[in-house]
């Protein structure tokens, strides 16, 4: 089912959002990865979380989903996108994390417990650096720091996420997605192609935006590695990540864990770069924990 969404104006864009739970639940905002949607952060996960006592609140990025779409800034070069030059930079990763800060804003939340994953775990990580009394607790999933030995993913991997998923037909993307899914995904975990093609098509239905994907790719490679700025973090922190992640390897998470002082780290065995459903229930423990952490 297509979400019922409103829309948070954040400046000049207006950054889509769902709420789910009890109003008087401590907030969990759960921030999507590169290319990704809400959508993505399945139903039945979070109905998992609000039964833990979360309001949870799912937000589509800027350039992805319902939320706007900078069309006019047009699509960057390769090299540029890649290597991490700035020209024809649209947006940074700290305007992403403003967005999410924004929705906040708008639900008059003080502060909230934040999860993201892979993208999302860098947006997370940069709302706690650069506005620490909002960020009440992190969970950063299959991300990093930002370091460039950490940033090159396997050739298989990088080769399945940045082909061009044909978006003129709907069986066309699914066939897409269910390509990138099998190579980037959990290798002991396999996907419900099922489900995988519900949330594809739903996601589809929302507007697919390949250059905005290739803006937000930009802003990643451009922003300086975050080491730094993370160990000085006074925050709960717990780090999960895939042993078998090739899109991310486990050093990112690892370094990610090295970073914060007092972060957890799990690594889970036959995890790839998505979010198996067989692993829910841990993962909710260990939002739960952290937010526990903080005095939920």
């Amino acid at each position: 089912m297509i979400p019922d969404v409103e829309f948070a104006p954040v400046g000049q864009v207006e950054i889509a959002y769902d709420v789910h739970g009890d109003e008087s639940d401590p907030v969990l905002l759960v921030v999507p990865g590169l290319g990704t949607q809400m959508v993505y952060w399945d139903i039945p996960l979070i109905e998992m979380l609000t039964d833990r006592g979360f309001r949870v609140v799912r937000i589509d990025n800027r350039d992805n989903g319902a939320s706007t779409v900078l069309r006019h800034k047009g699509t960057p070069a390769l090299p540029a996108m890649m290597l991490g030059i700035p020209r024809g930079l649209a947006y940074t990763l700290n305007d992403m994390a403003a967005d999410a800060v924004g929705v906040m804003d708008h639900l008059d939340v003080d502060g909230a417990h934040v999860i993201g994953y892979s993208m999302g775990g860098m947006i997370a990580q940069t709302m706690a650096i650069e506005h620490p009394d909002r960020v009440l607790s992190l969970t950063s999933m299959m991300s990093r720091t930002g370091a460039r030995l950490d940033a090159f993913p396997g050739v298989k991997e990088l080769a399945a996420l940045m082909r061009t998923r044909p978006t003129h037909t709907l069986e066309g993307y699914l066939a897409g997605m269910e390509v990138l899914a099998a190579t980037i995904g959990s290798p002991d975990f396999p996907t419900d192609k099922d489900r995988l093609r519900q949330i594809a098509t739903i996601a589809y239905e929302r507007g697919i935006h390949l250059d905005g994907t290739a803006r937000q790719l930009h802003a990643i490679n451009c922003q300086p590695r975050r080491d730094r700025a993370l160990s000085r973090l006074d925050i709960p922190a717990v780090v999960l990540h895939g042993a078998a992640d090739k899109l991310v390897f486990p050093r990112g998470g690892r370094a990610t864990a090295r970073a914060i002082p007092g972060a957890e780290l799990r690594i889970y065995e036959g995890m790839g770069h998505d979010i198996p459903e067989q692993l829910w229930p841990r993962f909710v423990d260990e939002i739960d924990r952290v937010a526990a952490r903080a005095g939920k």
